[in-house]
């Protein structure tokens, strides 16, 4: 049966209880539980590794009983697994709930099968409800699940004939104000920032997410410095309001499942050429941007290295998600096709 005008009310609900939980790991999920009639009886979010997860809140709420024929609606689809808490599926059984509607399918394998265990139990079962709504929610997490690493995006800044620093080594600024703010503004969204020790030596960048007034966002990454040299004691990211990280960076697949233990899932590379290629190169970007300024500067200092491309028939090809005026400047975002690239076609 579709969804009913107060299932979707309540699942709209779900949404914004689900946000009150932490970023990190696990997803952030909320849950309504209704009456036969519609109204809410109770609600409930996840709080984080460890704690009850939102089903289980929320019906922690309601006495014994209180739940019996009552509908659950769910951000994600109720796990199967045993962690470190029971199986949502098997409280939802055992507290009597007669229908279960979420927005998204767990993809995990070990806690996905929710939706089959609770069918098996003869309880009415409504996926995809708002299904977009819950995808936008979970994205950052869903990614980790599918790719069993975090989202990397990498971004440049670059000249029109392709350079990131003049000759002299100086960038700042080759873009302009508008594509600066975007820029930062993606930084406060992500998890991590990365950067390569030869950029945080020649550059001292303070690698934080800040508004055009200079302030800092109230969600800043966490910065990650790549390279064995020492850090000097008066680097700027020392002052960063989180601790740095760095790692030699030899292996990047070893770092990025690192990251995805400690909980996180969008990893932001800026941090000079060499990183940027070192990522293309290994094949763990899943989004470009690159942001490009009416400018020329000519010689040696590209914006991109060596990234493993020997002939035109093996270049890394993307398709183009957006291309954006941002002042003056062109902001560019594609992600890489699996598309062969045809070495008969093309300039």
């Amino acid at each position: 049966m579709p969804a009913t005008a107060a299932e979707q009310g309540a699942m709209r609900r779900a949404f914004d209880l689900a946000l009150r939980g932490p970023r990190g790991a696990n997803p952030q999920v909320g849950a309504v539980i209704l009456s036969p009639d519609g109204e809410i009886l109770a609600e409930g979010w996840h709080r984080g590794a460890g704690t009850a997860h939102a089903e289980v809140d929320a019906l922690s709420h309601l006495s014994d009983g209180a739940a019996r024929g009552a509908t659950a609606v769910v951000t994600l689809e109720p796990c199967n697994h045993t962690g470190r808490t029971g199986p949502c599926s098997e409280a939802l059984i055992a507290a009597g709930i007669a229908r279960v509607v979420f927005a998204v399918d767990d993809p995990g394998e070990a806690s996905s099968g929710g939706a089959d265990r609770l069918r098996a139990a003869g309880i009415d079962v409504e996926p995809a409800v708002f299904a977009a709504d819950g995808t936008d929610l979970l994205g950052s997490w869903l990614a980790v699940q599918r790719l069993g690493r975090p989202h990397v995006t990498v971004k440049w800044a670059q000249s029109l004939d392709g350079r990131a620093a003049a000759a002299d080594g100086t960038s700042q600024w080759i873009t302009g104000s508008a594509a600066r703010e975007d820029v930062h503004r993606r930084r406060a969204a992500a998890d991590v920032i990365v950067a390569g020790i030869g950029t945080v030596l020649a550059d001292d960048p303070a690698l934080t997410a800040r508004t055009p007034s200079g302030a800092l966002h109230d969600s800043q990454p966490v910065p990650l410095v790549l390279g064995r040299r020492d850090i000097p004691h008066d680097a700027a990211v020392r002052r960063h309001p989180r601790p740095f990280l760095q790692r030699a960076g030899d292996d990047l697949p070893a770092v990025l499942a690192e990251l995805r233990g400690l909980g996180f899932h969008r990893v932001f590379v800026e941090g000079g050429p060499a990183v940027a290629s070192a990522f293309l190169r290994a094949g763990l970007v899943d989004d470009v941007i690159v942001y490009v300024a009416p400018v020329l500067l000519g010689g040696a200092r590209l914006a991109l290295g060596e990234i493993g491309v020997p002939t035109i028939g093996s270049a890394l090809r993307l398709d183009t998600v957006s291309i954006d005026r941002l002042g003056d400047d062109v902001r560019i975002i594609a992600h890489p096709s699996s598309a062969t690239a045809d070495p008969t076609k093309g300039a």
